[in-house]
């Protein structure tokens, strides 16, 4: 092997499996983060349609 790609071997193979950690922390944080969202975007919807149908019902109730 070349001495020059065996010294570059030698110096990033043992910070590889430190670079796949990191990438794998970053994408699950990231997914952890979606689902989060996602979960609050639902809860706000359903809060949301909650009001609709309160004002709904109140309009209602002031028109009689």
């Amino acid at each position: 092997m070349d001495p020059i790609l065996a010294e570059v071997y030698s110096t990033v193979l043992p910070a590889a499996p430190f670079v796949i950690a990191a990438y794998v922390g970053i994408w699950l944080a990231l997914a952890v983060y979606a689902f989060v969202l996602s979960r609050r975007a639902k809860r706000t919807e359903r809060d949301l349609d909650a009001l609709k149908q309160a004002l709904a019902a109140r309009e209602e109730k002031l028109e009689r």
